[in-house]
């Protein structure tokens, strides 16, 4: 009986809309946010935890990129496989305790591939092990006998059934093999290309499935060619294209353009050109929205098809059903599963189903019927994250430790988008998650100088002892 009860519970347990831990993680996110966050549209504390990244794990790069992000002395750590899982294990199990299973995180630092493809893939273990939905970001400029390595072990069995990378090309970047510096981003489709097509041959061959995310440092030089790299690339293979306005972060000897000048609504109004209708980013809000603009949508045929019209009462009345009955649902579960926990929650919440199947009913008129049976049907999401200068970030950061709000209206407009952060790096000692705009401009420089001292580039010798015997 006892073992009937057992199951029984385990079988409720399962199939509830959201996880009782997530629950709570999301619960406590909500709380923290500040009022200015606390809006109909705010999916953190909702729907997700925000996103995670691990700091301090690999910090070394081969690439010098102009601008970056990375402390001035990052290349002075060396490469070590046993500190980055380790330091992965440390950070994405301290994650865990405070937000629960099954949420996003990066495995990040400097460039991923310098790692040891064992050492990569035991870093990716750590991080699913502690329920993380891990993607690796890399400069892309590794080969296909790389990312085999990685993904299939010494028997030819995968490691994985899915993997996640974020490949960053731009003309920022130094170093690239066969093109050392681009003057064009459309030098750079082949290689955008050539990284897409590496991972389709790897599902071909080993039946790991994917997802690419596309990174783009965005200057005064490169803006005005973002339409031109979505509309070339959107059918390579990418997921999303994700834009970061450059930003006075990092190594200062790598700043050469004038970033201020580049707005939210300058950037954005490319991505938008390239997709050819508005992008309804006031639908959904990950954070604080002078940080992180994002759609979700799909091409059916060349048509770009948001999911949501942030101007459409029915499809905000559709989204706050999401947040109520589903929002912190695990989607990438078992499909039966997921079916089950939908069926729950429709039961539970039955004043969400008819404003669903009305936005299903408008999207599909919004796509086409024609198109859709034109074909090919890619979801595609496009992001903005704007990272904040770091000589506005430290006084900001400051003065939250003390629990301050600033008179300086700069300052203060850093700190209220620090307290809505989306995007945040575990401290476990400190007991802490730190905003990655605070890690990168704060934090980085003392935990390179520590790095440097516990992995020097070349490890430091044992001194010879000399035993003096008498004679």
């Amino acid at each position: 009986m006892k073992r009937i009860r057992d199951t029984l519970r385990r079988i409720e347990l399962a199939t509830r809309p959201v996880n009782p831990e997530v629950a709570t993680a999301l619960e406590r996110v909500w709380n923290e946010l500040p009022d200015h966050a606390q809006v109909a549209n705010q999916t953190m504390g909702r729907h997700t935890t925000a996103c995670e990244g691990t700091h301090g794990v690999f910090p070394k790069c081969d690439f010098g990129c102009t601008p970056c992000y990375h402390s001035k002395e990052a290349n002075l750590v060396r490469i070590d496989g046993d500190h980055t899982v380790r330091e992965v294990d440390r950070q994405m199990a301290y994650m865990r305790k405070r937000r629960g299973p099954g949420q996003y995180a990066q495995l990040i630092g400097g460039e991923v591939s310098l790692l040891t493809p064992e050492d990569h893939a035991r870093a990716l273990q750590a991080m699913v092990g502690h329920e993380r939905k891990p993607m690796s970001f890399t400069h892309g400029d590794f080969d296909y006998e790389y990312l085999r390595a990685l993904a299939v072990d010494d028997n030819d069995e995968p490691r994985f059934k899915h993997l996640s990378f974020a490949g960053h090309f731009d003309t920022t970047m130094v170093g690239r093999r066969g093109i050392k510096r681009a003057e064009t981003e459309r030098e750079l489709n082949p290689f955008r290309e050539r990284f897409c097509e590496m991972f389709n041959r790897l599902e071909s061959e080993y039946g790991i499935t994917h997802y690419l995310a596309h990174n783009m440092t965005v200057t005064g030089s490169n803006i005005e060619q973002i339409p031109d790299v979505i509309r070339e690339c959107r059918q390579m293979g990418w997921r999303l294209f994700s834009h970061q306005p450059a930003a006075f972060i990092g190594n200062p000897t790598r700043w050469q353009d004038d970033f201020r000048e580049l707005t939210n609504e300058r950037v954005w109004e490319q991505i938008e050109m390239a997709a050819g209708v508005r992008l309804p980013y006031k639908a959904i809000q990950v954070g604080d929205e002078r940080c992180n603009r994002s759609v979700w949508g799909f091409y059916a045929g060349d048509r770009y098809v948001p999911l949501l019209d942030d101007q459409h009462p029915g499809d905000m009345k559709a989204r706050d059903g999401f947040f109520k009955s589903v929002g912190g649902m695990d989607f990438y579960a078992p499909a039966s599963l997921v079916a089950l926990r939908i069926a729950r929650a429709a039961l539970s919440n039955p004043s969400v189903v008819v404003p669903t199947a009305s936005w299903g009913v408008r999207l599909l008129r919004r796509a086409g019927v024609r198109n859709l049976r034109r074909g090919p049907v890619n979801a595609i999401t496009f992001a903005l994250h704007a990272f904040m200068d770091a000589d506005d970030v430290k006084p900001a950061w400051d003065l939250l430790q003390k629990n301050v709000m600033s008179d300086d209206p700069r300052i203060r407009t850093t700190q209220e988008r620090l307290q809505a952060c989306a995007y945040g790096m575990a401290h476990p000692d400190s007991d802490l998650i730190v905003p990655a705009c605070v890690q990168h401009s704060a934090l980085d420089p003392l935990e390179i100088a520590s790095l440097r001292e516990e992995l020097p580039l070349r490890p430091r010798q044992p001194k010879r002892r000399l035993d003096l015997v008498s004679s």
